[in-house]
């Protein structure tokens, strides 16, 4: 049997329980994956409420077009919608989502602005004011507007909370959301509440949003909001979506500890997911204690890791903001000191490199000509060639050295530099900030990885 359209695989997502990362706790924790949507993510199912909503009230017409402000993957749902109703999109994001995001709206037909992200809600820079502005100049249009459209939680008190309960057989403790618009925690929340009050309902915000405070105290405290780079998650602003009094606890993630735990939930739990799903699992391992033997927790995983394959996934972007302590060649080089390498020239004598190698205890030496790397001479190569030919300490070095060792850069981590050391290949190079050159060899690479 096959169905009308994309649209109608949203939904129905499974429940996996987690199994590496959690074993520590004493109950079960099972995640609501949500990049099963068509979409590959939670928001398909409020994107399509809206729509159908929005049409329903007259404010949808044929041929019109959907504006929007998101961070991208409600902008995603969206598309997928007019792309089977036969309407337009013009989406604002902000400069703070990743590259992906933008690209994978624009392919499938949506118009993208992107936005600054340091600048107050009502600054008519800011991405809620240029997707008003723009909702007002253009005819037929409507603005979805997400945080305050009401439909937003409703789809989750028809979808997702009813799944929930259905696949836990209604024995769920816990919920766990890293919450933005509210739309989501607020619509399972109430449908789970309905069912049994006294199921557990924890938001997850981050560091520089202002939801928590507000939660805890009912004040609007912008002296809270301040910039952070989790995506998806947190505002500086209340969304009409939130029922505040369905919520027992906000916990507040950093972006290092949610980023750093998305990538275990990818590579040990073997399911590949977003930011924010990282910083649900992270703000429930923080609450650990508050957890009981028979507690069954499910975790919203609400998005795909392809969103963020050149931000989260990507060494180098980790590291520049300090959230992925690994070992890099500048590491394994950093406890030398002064000390200067050891290299030799292509015109010096063979005998001269293996005196050079005696004297510093070493089997790698790379051969400079000036200051440009042309060989390398290794012990291993040097000792098959002169008991073949003896008088080769006689000859030049140029004669008989090897390939140049590969140049990496020198923040390349260990894991990386791993890949050039071969069987023919012992060491590798790297130039630092003042333009001086230092090895690593396979010794290095194992002595660290000893340690």
């Amino acid at each position: 049997m096959w169905l009308n359209s994309i649209l109608d695989t949203i939904g129905n997502t499974p429940l996996i329980k987690l199994n590496k990362i959690t074993k520590e706790l004493p109950c079960t924790v099972l995640a609501k994956v949500e990049y099963f949507n068509p979409g590959n993510s939670i928001k398909d199912r409020m994107a399509l409420k809206m729509v159908e909503t929005a049409e329903a009230e007259g404010k949808l017409k044929p041929g019109g077009t959907i504006i929007e402000g998101t961070s991208g993957n409600t902008g995603m749902g969206l598309a997928l919608a007019a792309c089977v109703k036969g309407y337009k999109c013009i989406f604002a994001t902000t400069d703070k989502q990743s590259k992906e995001k933008a690209d994978i709206l624009k392919a499938v037909g949506a118009e993208v602005i992107v936005c600054p992200t340091n600048v107050e809600p009502d600054d008519p820079r800011s991405y809620y004011s240029v997707s008003a502005r723009l909702a007002k100049e253009t005819p037929n249009s409507f603005h979805m507007n997400q945080y305050d459209n009401l439909a937003n939680r409703q789809a989750h008190y028809e979808t997702t909370g009813p799944e929930i309960w259905e696949q836990t057989g209604g024995k769920i403790t816990h919920l766990v959301v890293a919450t933005g618009t509210g739309g989501t925690i607020t619509g399972v929340a109430k449908y789970l509440k309905e069912k049994n009050s006294s199921i557990n309902i924890w938001a997850i915000d981050v560091y520089g949003s202002l939801l928590k405070k507000f939660h805890d105290t009912g004040e609007i405290d912008q002296g809270e909001v301040y910039p952070y780079i989790t995506e998806g998650i947190g505002e500086d602003f209340v969304p009409a979506n939130y029922d505040m009094s369905l919520i027992d606890k906000f916990e507040l993630v950093n972006d290092k500890d949610g980023a750093v735990m998305a990538r275990r939930i990818s590579k040990e739990e073997g399911i590949f997911v977003g930011y924010s799903a990282g910083s649900a699992l992270q703000g429930l391992m923080q609450l650990k204690n508050e957890l009981k033997k028979d507690d069954i927790v499910v975790v919203i995983f609400c998005d795909h890791g392809s969103r963020y394959v050149a931000k989260v996934y990507n060494d180098q972007w980790m590291m520049e903001r300090g959230f992925l302590d690994v070992k890099t060649f500048k590491d394994l080089v950093g406890g030398r000191g002064a000390k200067r390498l050891v290299t030799i020239g292509p015109k010096d004598t063979v005998a001269a490199a293996i005196d050079l190698m005696k004297k510093y205890d070493i089997e790698n030496v790379p051969v400079l000509d000036s200051d440009n790397i042309v060989g390398a001479l290794s012990e291993g190569g040097l000792f098959n060639k002169i008991l073949s030919t003896p008088e080769i300490k006689s000859q030049l070095v140029e004669s008989v050295m090897e390939k140049p060792y590969p140049v990496v850069h020198f923040d390349s981590p260990v894991e990386r530099l791993s890949k050039f050391i071969t069987k023919e290949n012992g060491a590798v190079l790297s130039k630092d900030d003042s333009g001086n050159y230092h090895i690593v060899t396979k010794y290095d690479i194992i002595q660290s990885v000893a340690r």
